[in-house]
C-alpha cells in the first residue's frame, strides 16, 4: 500500500547510549511493551514491531491517547489518512503516522476495508 514507510531492521548488536528523556506521551510510537522497530536503535521496549500500513476509512477519525472513549482526543486524522497499525486489541487499534509519532488509539471500524 503506498504511504507505507520502508525501515531498515537493525543489524547486529544493539547497543544503547544512556538514558534518554522520556518522551511525552503519544509523542513517538513507543509504550513499556512494544515500539515501533524504527526505534530500536534508541529506545528500549519489550517488543519492536514492523508496521502494518492501513488508511483511514471514508469518514474523519479521533486518535485518542488511550483506548477510551473518554481519553483525549490527541488529532483528528482526515478520510484516506495513511496510518501504520502497531497493535490490535479489540475495537482499537494502537497506530501511528510513522516512526517519529505521533501514535494513538483509533477505533477499528474507522479504518479502510
Amino acid at each position: 500500500m503506498s504511504g507505507a514507510g520502508t525501515y531498515e531492521v537493525p543489524d547486529g548488536p544493539l547497543c544503547l547510549s544512556g538514558p534518554l528523556p522520556r518522551p511525552e506521551a503519544g509523542a513517538l510510537p513507543l509504550r513499556g511493551d512494544l515500539a515501533h522497530i524504527a526505534l530500536a536503535g534508541t529506545h528500549l521496549a519489550a517488543h519492536y514491531v514492523v508496521p502494518s500500513p492501513a488508511r483511514i476509512g471514508p469518514a474523519d477519525a479521533p486518535m485518542y491517547l488511550q483506548q477510551r472513549d473518554d481519553s483525549r482526543v490527541m488529532r483528528t486524522l482526515g478520510s484516506g489518512t495513511p496510518i501504520e497499525i502497531l497493535d490490535v486489541a479489540g475495537d482499537w487499534v494502537w497506530c501511528c503516522l510513522g516512526p517519529h509519532g505521533p501514535a494513538g488509539y483509533v477505533k477499528a471500524d474507522c479504518l479502510a476495508d
